[in-house]
């Protein structure tokens, strides 16, 4: 009778062991599916999210800093025809993107439509010195003024430097060279981000993945147009994915993600690189694709980009973008800080540059569950085309056309401690906690029933030795 109750109870163990592992089993794919449906739910583009709340508002500070290049022989360039020697000067802080997103509107169709403020507020405290700080650089009248005017009317273009006493450098205070001075040639406004305060970018219009969740954030229109007006070619003129703030949940790390910015006019494509520890949470980083800003012969896909066959050397350039069609003609070329992963002669036409993937390369810092970007750091240069003349008398002595190099940005956010906190106590400790919910149900469920069995097993052969015997 013994020997039958312990049996039964290691029957019984097992059964018991087999159920809590069976239940464990059953709560992993029911506890993805709930962990799925509060994700895409709190992912959507509307009004009580956690989505909506960090969309409206941008949740971290973000930082534009700036590197003036500092023209170190200007005398020489024009007298002598040398290459320019710069020195790099930043950074030179400013505190943007703090004005919540205007005029939100949602569609029938899905969509919301808004306007970005822009704003930049001076901080002295993360800045080499103030904005006040005189730099030499290249005069931006003359230089776009010696691209848009045709060469047959250079003659006017002389007689107007002479007159105005303008040159091929000019020495302006950072705040100016950014914001915007009243030059003396052209009697007007002009600075490489003029008019920036008190202006907007957009409209955009975009998907508030309500109906797919796979395409929240995607934009759908930008400044009423579904596709760009400035390259006159199907695949360059594409407005692919998010504005890079966020993606879709549920990142697929072999998937590149896509997104437009409209300070490059163009969308570009990142890749993963590896995954990273931020605050405690994981996250996917993501570079820029080398194909990015490569030569159309060694990337096919760019030709279109390709506007110039002078300047560009019969499109052979890497590593810069000719954006003049979005900037009104102006002769204006972005690449990323200090020509990183541009051709060498691009390095050789200015002297005292240092390009380092550590500091010059663009990134994101994706979380990969909620899709939600947070750290990011978007590095660009603004550089101006010159080239020479036999007319104009500051450009005489030039050789060649030259991509000179202004200024580099790192327009940065990172998640703050506090944010950190709260998206994981939010969202993440909830996740991991079901996680160990369900693996510590099979485990145990597994270890009972196996030990039970085993058990059972050493009984009945104890038994049944007993009998023979």
């Amino acid at each position: 009778m013994g020997c039958c109750n312990r049996r039964c109870g290691l029957i019984a163990g097992a059964v018991f062991g087999a159920v809590v592992a069976i239940l464990g089993g059953i709560l992993i794919p029911l506890g993805n599916s709930v962990i799925e449906g509060t994700v895409k739910k709190e992912a959507v583009i509307e009004p009580g999210t956690t989505a909506y709340d960090n969309w409206v508002s941008t949740g971290g500070i973000v930082y534009r800093q700036f590197w003036i290049f500092d023209v170190q022989n200007a005398q020489e360039v024009i007298q002598n025809g040398a290459s320019p020697m710069v020195v790099e000067k930043g950074p030179y802080t400013y505190r943007t993107r703090y004005l919540a997103k205007e005029n939100i509107t949602f569609h029938p169709n899905q969509t919301a439509s808004f306007l970005l403020p822009l704003g930049a507020i001076f901080e002295p405290s993360m800045s080499v010195g103030s904005d006040e700080d005189k730099v030499t650089t290249l005069n931006l009248a003359v230089a776009g003024a010696y691209s848009l005017i045709p060469e047959e009317l250079h003659i006017l273009l002389e007689n107007r430097i002479k007159t105005s006493n303008s040159s091929l450098f000019q020495n302006r205070t950072v705040n100016e060279l950014l914001w915007g001075y009243t030059d003396p040639m052209l009697k007007d406004i002009v600075g490489l981000f003029a008019p920036y305060n008190g202006t907007y970018d957009g409209y955009y219009n975009v998907y508030t993945g309500k109906e797919d969740i796979s395409k929240v954030g995607k934009i759908d229109m930008w400044q009423g147009h579904k596709s760009l007006p400035f390259w006159n070619d199907t695949y360059c003129d594409m407005i692919n994915g998010t504005d890079a703030s966020s993606f879709a949940p549920f990142v697929d790390k072999k998937k590149p993600l896509y997104f437009f910015t409209s300070d490059i006019c163009r969308s570009v494509s990142a890749s993963f690189e590896e995954s990273m520890d931020l605050k405690g949470i994981e996250v996917y980083r993501y570079t820029l694709q080398l194909n990015t800003l490569a030569s159309p012969t060694e990337n096919p896909d760019n030709r279109c980009f390709c506007k110039n066959f002078k300047t560009t050397r019969n499109c052979t350039l890497a590593g810069v973008l000719d954006v003049s069609a979005c900037k009104g003609g102006q002769p204006v070329f972005i690449s990323l800080p200090h020509f990183l992963h541009g051709s060498p002669y691009l390095r050789e036409d200015v002297q005292g540059l240092n390009p380092s993937k550590e500091h010059h390369d663009t990134f994101l810092d994706v979380e990969p569950t909620t899709g939600f970007t947070l750290r990011f750091a978007k590095r660009i240069q603004a550089n101006m085309l010159y080239g020479p003349s036999k007319v104009i008398t500051v450009l005489k002595k030039v050789k060649d056309y030259t991509i000179f190099p202004i200024v580099w940005l790192n327009e940065t956010a990172a998640l703050d401690d506090e944010t950190a906190d709260m998206f994981k106590k939010e969202l993440l400790s909830r996740i991991e906690m079901l996680d160990i919910i369900q693996k510590t149900l099979l485990g145990t469920g597994v270890c009972i029933f196996i030990l039970c069995l085993i058990s059972y097993c050493v009984v009945r052969r104890s038994d049944n030795r007993s009998k023979l015997g």
